[in-house]
């Protein structure tokens, strides 16, 4: 039927018209969008009049965040958990600048007063995690490599693990902020996550961390409230954005002050912000003066009020004195417990007992002791001692009385006035303060001469002796200090009679001769500050009770706070000196070298960065700045690249054209871009104006910038490829990533490697991580057993016994070690001693064979020629794999020499200890090594026999080498017997006469094996 219906011939055109030309039907009346991902989509629509209705939503901060990426982003941060906390009790010692980190949470605990270069808040923090589990303070993390105990230091790195995961989604959401894709922004956060710097330093107490984490949270906080300023200003979404970036802000600078550049960045972006405003004919003034006061009380006023509340709260906790007093001015000391000062009395006359305190260095008080020089006059020392002591105390004599005329316990007093010739007693010594034309013997410079304390008790002195008074200013609230000595008031120099010198003191320590203590010179040259003395306090038997007395005005906050931060620039700058692992700026973004952190037990922990990671992020800088070059030429010849895009707006009335879609691009990415390259530059730069010491983890604020300008790059990049193809590249770079990471995480983590793959992936031959550390092969689980055991409980090993322990005690007692194969005859008597010698401390690889005639040092119980590495129990002290553990307590730590075991002799091992038993610990016997047996004739070695040293010459201060005689019948303490003997041709010989200790283990081992007596 459908064959007879007729089509209806379209409509004729008007006369004079022509027909239209026919048009071609399309197979796809709807053109699709498939290979656009959805943020084209958006756009797409945005730019044909579909997008939704201005001020119907907008997410807040600008983050279109849909529950898919929400999901995703939780898988991410579990997968960065995973990454930072993983080994995280391990090491259980002390790794690198937790010496300071954590010694400043003890001290925070124990509310004991320090000085640090960095601000608080990061320290608050890790201290705030110790105190949480309990942490007393008592630890002092002393050095490198100590074993932690009752410290939860789990804890104290669990603070800075925690924000070095929570780095990762911030990351992506500041991408996403910034209005790139999904792939980029998850690109973003696993390269953060895989980068190893930055996971090497997120696991221990450090303050990068936390530094790195309010950075990037900053930059988070900042993008949002810059898209909240596009779509409406000065809304609560606004107000709420712009404060909790000032607020980060603080707490970015309270951490370190390092936090001043990410200040800078945000400032320079607020600066364009305002010069665009400020172009906008259509913002009123009014406008614009409201803009600029809202940035200026957030983003100005309150990191201020933060950073100066961090700062009253360390005060509040540091309220008692410590060792970080001799960094602040007198005042500041006497605010804090234990330095408050009675007040003391004004005048100053001869005759008066003073204390006479440096001005410029704060080093102290003018010092004397008993001790003297070793070099030069040989006489008593002088110092700058920084605590209060009667050593410090001075009687002030008139020099010019050589005839004793003038008695100061009767007669009226006579005021010390400019230009006085006054000599000053040690008190405790009664020496005078005395200088001669010697060198000093620190700074031995023709300029300086020594100054001591010289003479006797009744001795007058001699002219050497005498000092002039010169004033060199009073205070404005006391006119006669202006004339006289007056305490607290008066500041003077004193002028050596016969050379001309003045006093003088210098951050210079003394050896340790000197106890660490200031040294105190007479300098011809003498700079005028450190040639500045005051006298803090002032007593004479004649002054009334009546008589005016003076005291230190305390300092309130503000003061307290602004000399803080004058203590902290000081010292910040004077670290100056080299160290082995430090680094100039201009290798960090080619990662030239890394940090050495920890290294024990063939175990490493080397900071080094991820180097895809690191190369990409510097290839994105240089290739931005190329390219940002040459738009500026291209500019300059007349290209209008930036401003075609003005004429691109969402509700254009007609289709985006090939030329608006290339200029709004440029804008969008020169916009992004720009500002992580800003970002990048003044987190990097100013480190070349510094001479202090930088270290590589300098760099990482400025690296985080540089992965997220890397990331854009590759929006960028991928913007005209479909959503898949994009995903792919993003896959692969992803997994480069977590093979770089895999490839040197023994070095993050401290887990076992070998010296074959150590020196494989040094690429670079400026990395300097210690492969002669590693072994040479892969060792079994069980021979690390000691670096994975916890530190406070000693783990069974898993060697088939071979031994029973008779007797010993938990206060140290011996014990006896008998074969399980040989109890039946086993006679203590019998058991030979072993040679235990300080032996020349040369650690041996356990998997190299040994040279010959070189002796092999190990320790423990040995069953069948099998090592078993483990821990001393009796000291608690470590031993590592290659066999090694010291021995003894106090000074005397001996390392224990086991002789190989043929068919013809047992294994023997004798552990020496001074300290509190001071004899032998123990006699192990094992039992023959079949593996041996084809060696017998080979195999040699030496026993060398001695006996102990006496009680007395232990305490003469000797070192202590208790050895368990297997030759002698008696014990000689006058003399050391050593013989050699082939184990293949003498039969062991009985021990000595037991000691006490050892009658006890004999009687406890005939209880237990009757049959064993013969």
């Amino acid at each position: 039927m459908s064959g007879h219906v007729r089509a209806r011939r379209p409509a004729s055109p008007p006369p004079g018209a022509a027909h239209p030309a026919p048009v071609a039907p399309q197979r796809f009346p709807h053109p699709r969008n498939d290979h656009l991902d959805a943020d084209a989509r958006r756009a797409a629509a945005s730019s044909k009049g579909f997008a939704p209705a201005r001020g119907k939503y907008h997410p807040p901060g600008g983050l279109n965040i849909t529950a898919g990426e929400w999901k995703l982003l939780f898988f991410v941060v579990l997968v960065a958990s995973g990454v930072r906390l993983f080994r995280l009790s391990k090491p259980n010692s002390v790794v690198f600048d937790e010496v300071h980190f954590g010694k400043f949470a003890s001290k925070y605990i124990k509310t004991q007063y320090y000085v640090d270069v960095h601000p608080p808040l990061a320290k608050l923090l890790i201290t705030l995690a110790a105190f949480l589990f309990g942490y007393d303070g008592q630890f002092d993390f002393k050095e490198i490599g100590k074993i932690y105990e009752r410290v939860p230091y789990v804890a104290m790195r669990m603070l800075p693990a925690t924000l070095g995961v929570a780095t990762v989604p911030l990351s992506y959401l500041t991408l996403r902020a910034l209005d790139c894709r999904v792939t980029t922004a998850l690109l973003a956060s696993l390269f953060i996550t895989f980068e190893n710097g930055l996971v090497t330093q997120s696991r221990h107490i450090l303050l990068d961390s936390p530094l790195i984490f309010f950075t990037a949270l900053t930059t988070f906080l900042w993008c949002g409230f810059w898209n909240e300023d596009k779509h409406k200003p000065f809304t609560k979404t606004w107000w709420t954005w712009l404060t909790l970036t000032g607020l980060s802000l603080g707490a970015v600078v309270s951490c370190k002050w390092v936090g001043l550049f990410t200040i800078a960045t945000v400032g320079v972006s607020t600066l364009s912000q305002l010069w665009t405003l400020l172009g906008d004919l259509r913002v009123p003034p009014t406008l614009f003066i409201r803009h600029f006061f809202a940035r200026a009380l957030c983003l100005i006023a309150l990191p201020i009020v933060f950073y100066m509340a961090m700062f009253q709260i360390h005060f509040l906790i540091l309220e008692n004195s410590g060792d970080g007093d001799g960094f602040m001015s007198s005042e500041f000391q006497h605010t804090l417990g234990g330095r408050g000062m009675a007040d003391t009395y004004a005048d100053i006359a001869v005759g008066s007992q003073v204390t006479i305190r440096h001005v410029n260095t704060q080093g102290g008080y003018l010092h004397s002791h008993v001790s003297t020089y070793p070099g030069g006059s040989k006489q008593q020392q002088i110092t700058l001692y920084p605590h209060r002591d009667a050593n410090n105390d001075w009687r002030i004599y008139n020099a010019s009385d050589s005839a004793g005329e003038f008695d100061w316990t009767r007669d009226p007093l006579s005021y010390i006035t400019a230009g006085t010739r006054v000599k000053l007693q040690h008190i405790a010594t009664e020496k005078h303060l005395h200088s001669h034309d010697i060198r000093p013997p620190v700074s031995d410079v023709d300029f300086q001469n020594e100054v001591s304390a010289y003479g006797m008790p009744g001795f007058a002195g001699d002219a050497n002796d005498d000092w002039f008074v010169e004033i060199e200013h009073g205070d404005k609230r006391d006119k006669e200090s202006h004339k006289r000595l007056r305490t607290l008031r008066t500041v003077f120099r004193l002028r050596h009679s016969l050379t001309g010198c003045y006093l003088f003191s210098h951050k210079v320590k003394l050896p340790d001769w000197g106890f660490e203590q200031q040294e105190v010179t007479c300098n011809k040259n003498a700079a005028r500050p450190n040639s500045l003395w005051v006298i803090e306090t002032a007593t004479h038997s004649n002054l009334p009770l009546d008589a005016p007395k003076v005291n230190y005005k305390l300092p309130g906050f503000f003061a307290k706070f602004f000399e803080l931060q004058r203590v902290m620039w000081t010292t910040n700058a004077g670290l100056t000196d080299r160290h082995t692992y430090d680094s100039r700026p201009s290798s960090w973004p080619r990662l030239r070298r890394g940090i050495n952190f920890w290294v024990k037990d063939h175990h490493q922990i080397y900071l080094i960065g991820n180097p895809l990671v690191w190369y990409l992020s510097t290839l994105a800088v240089v290739a931005y700045a190329a390219v940002r070059g040459f738009l500026v030429l291209r500019a300059q010849r007349g290209y209008h690249d930036f401003d075609n895009s003005k004429s691109f707006l969402p509700s254009l009335p007609f289709p985006m054209t090939h030329k608006h879609v290339i200029a709004a691009k440029v804008v969008k990415y020169d916009s992004l871009c720009g500002f992580l390259f800003v970002g990048w530059a003044l987190h990097y730069f100013p480190f070349f104006l510094m001479g202090r010491q930088l270290f590589l983890h300098h760099y990482f604020p400025a690296l985080y910038f540089a992965v997220l300008l890397s990331c854009a790059g590759f929006d960028l990049a991928t913007s005209t490829l479909r959503p898949r193809v994009r995903l792919q590249i993003a896959a692969v770079l992803v997994i480069a990533a977590v093979w770089h990471f895999a490839k040197f995480s023994p070095l993050a983590y401290g887990t076992p490697w070998t010296k074959t793959k150590c020196l494989s992936a040094k690429w670079v031959k400026t990395w300097d991580f210690s492969c002669n550390d590693f072994y040479d092969d892969w060792l079994t689980p069980r021979q690390y057993s000691q670096y994975n055991a916890p530190g406070s409980t000693p783990q069974q090993s898993q060697i088939p016994v071979a031994h029973t322990t008779v007797g010993g005690g938990a206060d140290g007692r011996p014990a006896i070690v008998v074969p399980q194969h040989e109890k039946d005859s086993f006679d203590p008597n019998a058991a030979l001693a072993h040679d235990v010698g300080p032996g020349n401390g040369k650690k041996k690889d356990a998997l190299k064979p040994e040279d010959d005639g070189e002796t092999i040092t190990t320790t423990g119980v040995r069953a069948e020629g099998v090592p078993e590495p483990g821990r001393n129990v009796f000291e608690g002290g470590a031993v590592g794999a290659d066999g090694v553990k010291s021995v003894g307590g106090g000074e005397e730590q001996l390392k224990v020499e086991e002789v190989l075991p043929t068919t013809a002799t047992r294994e023997i091992v004798a552990v020496a200890g001074g300290g509190g038993a001071g004899g032998v610990v123990g006699a192990v016997v094992g039992g023959t090594s079949a593996e041996f047996k084809a060696k017998q004739d080979e195999e040699k070695a030496k026993v060398v026999v001695g006996s102990n040293e006496s009680e007395e010459k232990k305490k003469d201060g000797a070192a202590a080498e208790g050895t368990t005689t297997a030759a002698a019948s008696e014990r000689d303490t006058s003399a050391t017997e050593t013989q050699t003997q082939t184990l293949e041709e003498k039969k062991p010989v009985a021990a000595g006469p037991l000691g006490e200790a050892e009658l006890e283990a004999k009687i406890a081992g005939e209880e237990l094996f009757p049959d064993a007596r013969r």
